[in-house]
């Protein structure tokens, strides 16, 4: 993703540019501009990093990778394997196609290895700003408490200082680690109801990640069979935000609204497809059931 600077004024852009230029941190790394989050009025900007969310994130994300590097290189040892014994067979047609296999393996498990110690970089730059981040507050704190002089005074403003420019590097971090986490698909597998799902009844699901929307209508038939109007969506991961999930019964004109419910995304981040199986209503008398593959 390119670097862009929305929802700022110009002179902010230009103010962020020359930050992003100066910073260590920020000049190491190829980074995006900082998350956003809008307060219920738009055009607030709120710099607000979560390090326990990213730290989860991060966790759940390596675990992931490793999990398809240890998946490809079994595969690779199995075609070297196969590839040695083609090599005393003389089956040269063979012999070349595992070799092409070997080698497209062989990539993909260097660029795997690269992306893995890309995301440990970012998230130990992250660690290390979030670590200068609560050393400035416990200064603040410990300032604030002491008698107030022109020396405390001065020390406070460039505590001050020195936690802004923090919090920000710590936002681009984050930015620049969710371009790193890679896609979700989501599959519409059903509703699960039982006697609640009858013949004729049409439904509405409409599910929400961020700004990111799917809205998907379906159908009870006669056979209980179901038809959905999409099948297959695809979602970007980020740090903060959770899968929202809204169900409605649609009824002529009228609309009922069935459940809404969260869903955190952290288990998704793994080599297999996940079966998900939600709630919607309270007593769980209506269910979705949505697979993700990462």
């Amino acid at each position: 993703r390119s670097c862009s600077f929305t929802g700022f004024s110009t002179v902010q852009s230009r103010k962020l540019a020359k930050s992003l230029s100066r910073s260590s941190v920020r000049s190491r790394m190829s980074l995006k501009s900082p998350k956003a989050y809008n307060s219920l009025q738009k055009g607030a900007i709120i710099w607000d990093p979560k390090p326990l969310q990213v730290k989860k994130i991060f966790e759940a994300l390596k675990k992931g990778l490793n999990e398809y590097l240890e998946a490809h290189q079994a595969e690779l040892d199995y075609l070297s394997g196969r590839h040695k014994d083609t090599k005393r067979n003389s089956r040269l047609a063979f012999y070349y196609d595992l070799d092409k296999q070997i080698r497209s393996v062989e990539r993909y498990i260097r660029k795997l290895e690269f992306h893995i110690s890309k995301v440990e970089e970012l998230y130990e730059a992250y660690c290390i700003q979030c670590r200068l981040r609560d050393g400035a507050t416990n200064m603040k704190r410990a300032f604030s408490l002491s008698p107030s002089t022109k020396a405390s005074r001065e020390s406070l403003v460039e505590l001050y200082k020195n936690f802004q420019e923090c919090t920000e590097d710590m936002c681009f971090i984050e930015g620049a680690l969710e371009v790193h986490l890679g896609e979700f698909h989501l599959k519409m597998k059903g509703l699960v109801g039982f006697a609640r799902l009858c013949p004729g009844d049409q439904y509405e699901v409409f599910v929400r990640l961020g700004r990111q929307k799917w809205r998907l209508k379906g159908k009870i038939e006669t056979d209980d069979s179901q038809t959905w109007d999409e099948e297959e969506k695809i979602f970007i991961p980020n740090l903060h935000e959770k899968f929202e999930i809204k169900v409605t019964e649609l009824r002529g004109l009228a609309t009922i609204l069935v459940g809404v419910v969260t869903c955190d995304s952290i288990n998704f981040f793994t080599t297999k497809p996940q079966s998900i199986i939600v709630d919607i209503t309270e007593l769980g008398t209506i269910k979705l059931q949505l697979e993700v593959l990462w």
